[in-house]
């Protein structure tokens, strides 16, 4: 027989207020190392100094990607909400 779960919350979470934050953080994270990857490899091509090239132009990218996510966000869902039927 399956015993029921019980829910525990990890201490190590952040709160739920902070979901815009930690949503913002890791696409702007992920878009801006994916765009730095293909960009320096389009304009100056892979060879030994490239992965330092990508670190460097990630630096600047980062934290102007995560400034945009939080600005741009909120247009975004209320677009979706405007395109998506809720069901």
């Amino acid at each position: 027989m399956l015993e029921p779960r019980t829910t525990a919350v990890s201490p190590w979470k952040l709160h739920a207020r902070a979901t815009p934050f930690v949503f913002a953080f890791f696409m702007a994270g992920i878009m801006a190392m994916l765009m730095c990857l293909v960009i320096t490899a389009a304009n100056a091509g892979i060879d030994a100094q490239y992965p330092m090239r990508v670190l460097s132009a990630y630096c600047l990218a980062m934290p102007v990607a995560f400034c945009c996510v939080l600005v741009v966000r909120p247009l975004v869902v209320r677009l979706v909400g405007l395109t998506v039927h809720p069901h």
